[in-house]
């Protein structure tokens, strides 16, 4: 009998391993320019740790958890995700105390038994980052900013982020008595798990993916009118500093994510190109998960990411750029990157496609270019920068020309 893996696992192969270095260099580079430090923690932990940090009531812990006893008796499971890890983990060595900052990030497989579909397993990779100690909203701003940088350094399109806030142990029961208000007797028109968290969780009601019940809710009136002050401004806050970066984002009313630690901000970064499991990051706020677990009022705020669907993203991005790339632009250095970032953008508003490349390895980015399909290649170095000309190599003949930079744009549309 031939062997397989088994359902919902798969092995990654060295035609897209690439892919996933790609990805996890991306993400430790700006990990690190955002001052976030490594953490690893042990595949399985306590199975405490996650009935009380993620919730006893929540899909996670109740259906999706590889839960066993070991040869002493103690009840483990893999880890469904890496949040609660993390927290254990600051925790048990005091990283308060210890650590000059509390600013995290962890990646590995995770393991959830659920349905396997496009870009979901049930052994699974994820990438994120915890920023603990903080009430700031411009934290959970710079996180979201922090996912977005990673995909848009990634290079993938078609990126939007969703926001909503849940409130606090203040407002939250407020919220949820409204949502019984709302439902009332009408209540068992929705499906039977909507129906079980009508009295545990009202307010996990609003995540039900069921097209019936999204539908019978959608006349509900927005939680956020159930706010406290308090975190009506918190919210307001985290909205205005997007404002000031430029990030474009949607409220969604209903967005409170699976998980039972979240409070005020939650947020999805989606991709128009994944269909219904659009979602490529989530993550939000978690202010009383470290008390949950033993420790003293925390706050916090972070995300996580899978890797799978963003390897589902490159491979389709790969395939498209093989047959419409133009130029791929080589610039050596951080002046010279800034100068052509400026063509670049002149180029693509000129109807040329064209794209930067992102490290000042030489030989590495003409490999990108290459697998990249690029007709001409750009050298754009300090030498070149201080004679105001860039070398256009024509990536099929290898012939090679010095092109005034002033004459980019007509020489290149000339081509």
């Amino acid at each position: 009998m031939k062997l397989t893996s088994p359902r919902g696992t798969k092995d990654i192969l060295p035609d897209e391993i690439s892919l996933w270095h790609e990805i996890e260099q991306v993400s430790r580079d700006l990990f690190d320019r955002y001052n976030f430090d490594e953490i690893r923690t042990p595949i399985f932990e306590s199975t405490e740790l996650f009935t009380r940090g993620i919730g006893d009531n929540t899909d996670i812990v109740e259906k999706e958890m590889y839960t066993f006893e070991d040869k002493g008796g103690r009840s483990l499971t893999l880890r469904p995700e890496g949040t609660a890890s993390i927290v254990r983990s600051y925790l048990e060595h005091n990283l308060e105390h210890t650590q000059t900052h509390t600013k995290f990030y962890y990646s590995g497989p995770m393991f959830r038994y659920e349905r396997p579909q496009a870009g979901r397993f049930r052994q699974f990779h994820q990438i994120g980052v915890e920023h603990l100690n903080t009430t700031d909203p411009i934290s959970d701003a710079e996180v979201i900013a922090l996912g977005i940088h990673i995909f848009d350094e990634l290079g993938l399109p078609d990126l939007s982020v969703t926001i909503n806030s849940v409130g606090c142990p203040t407002c939250r029961p407020v919220i949820e008595e409204r949502i019984k208000q709302f439902l009332g007797d009408s209540i068992t028109k929705l499906c039977g798990d909507c129906q079980r968290r009508y009295n545990e969780q009202p307010l996990r009601i609003l995540d039900c993916k069921k097209e019936t019940c999204r539908n019978y809710l959608s006349g509900m009136k927005d939680i956020r009118s159930s706010h406290c002050q308090e975190c009506r401004d918190h919210f307001e806050a985290v909205l205005e500093y997007l404002d000031v970066l430029g990030v474009e984002f949607n409220i969604d009313p209903k967005l409170v994510r699976g998980l039972d630690y979240y409070t005020r901000t939650t947020f999805e970064i989606v991709s128009n190109k994944l269909g219904a499991q659009n979602a490529l990051c989530g993550g939000g706020r978690y202010d009383y998960l470290v008390e949950s677990l033993g420790g003293k009022h925390t706050p916090a705020v972070g995300f996580a990411f899978g890797e799978e669907r963003t390897v589902m993203l490159l491979k389709d991005l790969v395939e498209t750029y093989e047959n419409a790339l133009k130029v791929y632009m080589i610039p050596l250095g951080q002046p010279q990157r800034c100068k052509c970032f400026v063509l670049e953008n002149n180029l693509r508003r000129a109807g040329v496609k064209c794209e930067l490349g992102t490290t000042d390895n030489l030989k590495a980015q003409f490999k990108k270019a290459d697998r990249m399909k690029a007709q001409y290649v750009l050298i754009f170095g300090e030498e070149e920068a201080e004679r105001n000309i860039g070398i256009l190599k024509n990536m099929k003949t290898g012939e090679q020309t010095e092109v005034p930079i002033t004459k980019l744009e007509k020489t290149i549309k000339g081509l």
